[in-house]
């Protein structure tokens, strides 16, 4: 019996090392909303490091801060955007593994629950060039490098170096962020051209951000 257990755990193990490999990034965040700089990185990133697909996998609470320090959205708000933003892109994709956890988000619990239901998967973890310096103050760091490959988006005035293996990909800069976005809706001005329009009519139809 146990020469039978050995022998299909075996089996099993040639079979997994023989799996091709896909290659998978990611792109975390309250996406709070998620704007035209988020696509213009992730389909950099795609293209650059022949990816497969890249995953915009929101979280249900920044272990930093709340969704938003004035009004806070509904997860399902921010997942409805994401949706509308990505749906005419076929390499990209949602992924609800955070939300679905509940609580606070840290990488590492998600991607151990990622890497156990896909173990055919490398994921690229893509985080900007200003996140890099914080990466030693990140929960598991040590176990999360052994874990994904990080990706960094060269910013200006940020060096290009870690004590942590990264992968710089340079990417043009917007300058556009979630907090513009909100204090722009806030204030009455226009969001056109800084998020894709149907996020632009979704976050008017609710009245979001107000």
């Amino acid at each position: 019996m146990n020469t039978k257990k050995q022998l299909l755990t075996k089996v099993k193990a040639e079979i997994r090392t023989n799996m091709p490999r896909r290659h998978v990034g990611i792109l975390g965040g309250t996406f709070n909303p998620i704007h035209l700089g988020h696509l213009v990185i992730a389909e950099q990133v795609y293209q650059q490091l022949r990816l497969s697909k890249v995953l915009f996998l929101p979280d249900k609470v920044p272990p930093h801060r709340g969704v938003s320090k004035t009004k806070p959205i509904s997860s399902d708000d921010r997942i409805k955007m994401i949706k509308l933003a990505i749906e005419d892109n076929m390499h990209f994709d949602l992924d609800l593994t955070d939300v679905n956890r509940g609580g606070v988000s840290y990488t590492y619990e998600t991607i151990k629950i990622l890497k156990q239901c896909n173990p055919d998967t490398e994921y690229y973890f893509i985080i900007g060039g200003d996140m890099v310096e914080n990466l030693p103050k990140w929960a598991h760091i040590d176990e999360l490098v052994q874990m994904v490959h990080f990706v960094g988006v060269c910013r200006k005035g940020y060096e290009k170096s870690s004590k942590y293996p990264i992968l710089w990909v340079n990417t043009p800069e917007l300058e556009i962020s979630s907090s513009m976005i909100r204090n722009k809706v806030r204030t009455g001005k226009s969001i056109k051209y800084l998020v894709p329009d149907s996020v632009a009519d979704y976050i008017q139809d609710r009245g979001l951000y107000k």
